[in-house]
Parts: C-alpha cells; sequence; structure tokens
C-alpha cells in the first residue's frame, strides 16, 4: 500500500514476546519474509539493557527499500512510568511508518499484560486491531525453576493465544508433551501449542483476533526514570558503558565509535568463553560488519550491510566485571 495521507487506522498488530535467548529476533527476521513488497511494516522492540542491540540487528539484515520501520525502547519494561516510554515510541512509530503491520516484542524481562493493557487502552482501540499474541517457548527450560516461577514467564503464557515451542530440534523425548502440559495448567483454555524450531513460524499463526486483552493488568514498581545510555551522545572517548539489573538478572553493554574497528577473529574467540545468560551484539570489524547472538545453545554471526556503531548487551545471573577488559584487547 502507499503510505501517502492515509488514516491510521485497524493496523493488525501482533505482540512477540517469549523469555530470554528464545529466538523471538530470529522469529521476526522470518516474518519479515511474508511481507508484501508494497506493504509498510513496522516493529517496535524493548529491550532489558540500555544500550539496545535488536534494532542494529533487524535493521542491518533488511534489504534497501523493504519498507520495515523498526523503533527501539531500551532500559527495561517499556511500559514503566504509566506507559509513557512505550506510548511515545509507538505514537512516533506509526506517525513514521504509517504501517500495514505492527509487531512488538517486548523484552524477555518486561511484563506482558501491562503492555497489553497500554495497546488496549481507548486511545489505541481505532488505531489499533489486536491480532494474536505469540508467546515462544523452550520447552527444555521448564525443568529450571527459575523460569516457571518467574513472574514474567508465568505471564507470556497467560497473554499467549499461541505458544511456541521453538528450537524443536533440541529437544528431548517428553519435552512437547510437558509444554502442552504447563500451558493447559497456565495458559487460557483456548490457547494453542505448536512447535518449530529456528524461528520459522507460518504467517497465519499471526492472523485473527486475540481473545487476551481483557486480562487484568499485572502492576510491579517503576524505577525513577533515568537518561538512556542509549541516547547518550558519544564521549571524546570513543565509549559508553551501561548496566542495568532487575526481575532477577543483570546486564552490562557498551557501545562504541564507528572508528573503533574490532578483530572478528578475537571476538568469537572472547564470545565462546561467555558463561551468560544472554549476549548480543553488532561489531564493525576489519573484515566487515556482524552480527553475534549468544545463548546456551550456542554462538550465531550474521553479516550486516551497515550499522551505525558497535554495540554489545550481556545479560546474566551475576555482573561480570572481566568483560569489558577481554572486550578491549579485541580491538585491532
Amino acid at each position: 500500500m502507499s503510505s501517502g495521507n492515509k488514516q491510521i487506522s485497524g493496523v493488525p498488530t501482533n505482540i512477540v514476546t517469549g523469555f530470554l535467548g528464545v529466538g523471538k529476533t530470529t522469529a521476526i527476521l522470518n516474518l519479515m519474509k511474508h511481507k508484501s513488497d508494497d506493504e509498510r511494516w513496522a516493529v517496535l522492540i524493548n529491550e532489558f539493557g540500555e544500550i539496545g542491540v535488536d534494532g542494529s540487528m533487524l535493521q542491518g539484515q533488511q534489504h534497501k527499500g523493504q519498507q520495515v520501520f523498526i523503533r527501539e525502547v531500551p532500559g527495561g519494561c517499556m511500559c514503566c512510568a504509566a506507559g509513557l516510554p512505550m506510548q511515545i515510541a509507538l505514537n512516533q512509530l506509526l506517525s513514521e511508518a504509517k504501517p500495514d503491520r505492527l509487531l512488538i516484542e517486548p523484552t524477555g524481562l518486561g511484563h506482558p499484560k501491562e503492555v497489553l493493557q497500554v495497546l488496549s487502552s481507548e486511545h489505541y482501540r481505532k488505531v489499533l486491531s489486536l491480532q494474536k499474541n505469540l508467546t515462544l517457548v523452550d520447552a527444555r527450560k521448564l525443568s529450571d525453576a527459575r523460569y516457571t516461577s518467574h513472574d514474567t514467564f508465568n505471564q507470556q503464557i497467560a497473554i499467549a493465544d499461541t505458544v511456541v515451542g521453538n528450537k524443536q530440534d533440541l529437544y528431548q523425548p517428553g519435552d512437547e508433551e510437558k509444554l502442552e502440559a504447563y500451558v493447559a495448567a497456565h495458559g487460557r483454555p483456548d490457547t494453542q501449542v505448536i512447535f518449530t524450531h529456528h524461528g520459522h513460524i507460518p504467517f497465519a499463526a499471526f492472523e485473527g483476533k486475540t481473545g487476551s486483552d481483557e486480562l487484568p493488568a499485572h502492576h510491579h514498581h517503576h524505577h525513577e526514570k533515568k537518561p538512556l545510555a542509549s541516547e547518550t551522545p558519544m564521549p571524546q572517548s570513543g565509549m559508553i558503558k551501561a548496566v542495568n539489573e532487575g526481575e532477577g538478572f543483570h546486564s552490562i553493554g557498551w557501545r562504541f565509535s564507528p572508528d573503533k574497528i574490532f578483530s572478528r577473529r578475537k571476538l568469537i574467540e572472547l564470545f565462546v568463553t561467555l558463561k551468560v545468560e544472554r549476549m548480543k551484539a553488532v561489531f564493525i570489524t576489519a573484515g566487515g560488519i556482524f552480527s553475534y547472538n549468544l545463548t546456551p545453545d550456542g554462538l550465531t554471526e550474521a553479516e550486516l550491510d551497515d550499522c551505525a556503531e558497535s554495540r554489545m548487551e550481556v545479560i546474566s545471573g551475576t555482573a561480570d566485571e572481566t568483560i569489558e577488559a577481554q572486550l578491549l584487547d579485541c580491538m585491532e
């Protein structure tokens, strides 16, 4: 469709949620392949860390002229402070993109019920048409109490119209049945469970009205708003560091000015030694621009067309202050 001066109304909107490292961003990248050339799509990404890496990864992997508009809300749950960070970013994104579809990826440590409450408010009732909410789950994690006892993990199940058992290729016998039983116990009666790997989800799974827009909101403590490292002008040193903590996890991240060039070999050697819950990065190296995604299942690398600067974000149960020195050693 041509954007022109068309009124923004009834934009099909999906929430794609799931805990850390389950493959949300990969699923969104795969979904973009279903987009018609004449459509404009918008993606609103929320990240726990303050640096913001997902936006650079998505921008760098889409083709020029693809008409996908991306905006980030880093620094923790985007519904905090009465939803203002989310509403400001969403309003700007809708105004800029005038999209034919909107995808929202809350942080894996966010509060999806409050995100849903903001989207269901009177302000957005005519603008957005809330479609199915998808929650990605790695069924192997159901044996880990850090997940099953975590309120956010169970909220993600509760809001789901469809639970996607991702990484199916890594499951053991019985894992699928465990997930189906868990969803039956913690989800809505009509929640569907499907299985896939590498985030390949059929487009039909995103279509149709959500049944969870009337769930009661979950209220949580809001931290005092502070300037985000993703928005801070780059200092003369060419590096910005930021830390965040909450929901039982710590994040530490860095931004580097584009004149700082890294060794691809040294980066990979460092990344494979990290014992963390999650690591995402985009780096300008002497051999090109690459994104990196580290989960307990391993490290993946993808070449990017472009990025404005190098960025890295690590999420783990404890803060590891030794990573920075090792990272600086990776510079050319």
